[in-house]
C-alpha cells in the first residue's frame, strides 16, 4: 500500500449507484472518495461508535446530518458525530465528490 495517492485520480462513477473507493485503512480509521452521479444518494443511516467527516473535493450537494440538511459545495466540511443519522445526496446537475474519513474504523472488530 502507498502511502501517497493523488485523491481525484481514484474518483469512480457508475450509473448505477454512488461509488466508494477506499484509499487508506488501518484499525483506526479509513478514508474513502465517495463518487456520486446527478440524483444519487447514501441513504441516512448511524454509527453508534465512530465519527464521520464530509469534505467536499468537488461539486454541490445536500448532506443531512441529524434533523438539518444543507446545502454543501466544495471546500465545505461536515461532520456527523457518533450516533447521528446522517446521508448526502448529489442534488446538482453535476458530478460529486467528497473524501469521508471515520474514526475510530467500525470495520475493524474490537479485540
Amino acid at each position: 500500500m502507498s502511502n501517497f495517492k493523488n485523491v481525484l485520480s481514484q474518483a469512480r462513477f457508475s450509473a448505477e449507484k454512488m461509488q466508494k473507493v477506499n484509499l487508506f485503512e488501518t484499525e483506526n480509521f479509513f478514508c474513502d472518495v465517495y463518487c456520486l452521479e446527478p440524483g444519487q444518494e447514501q441513504k441516512p443511516h448511524a454509527h453508534s461508535g465512530a465519527d464521520k467527516i464530509y469534505f467536499v473535493l468537488e461539486g454541490e450537494g445536500t448532506i443531512r446530518i441529524g434533523a438539518k440538511e444543507r446545502r454543501v459545495a466544495k471546500h465545505d466540511i461536515c461532520l456527523a458525530a457518533a450516533g447521528l443519522e446522517h446521508g448526502v445526496k448529489n442534488t446538482s446537475a453535476g458530478r460529486l465528490i467528497l473524501l469521508v474519513f471515520m474514526a475510530p474504523n467500525p470495520n475493524v472488530k474490537n479485540k
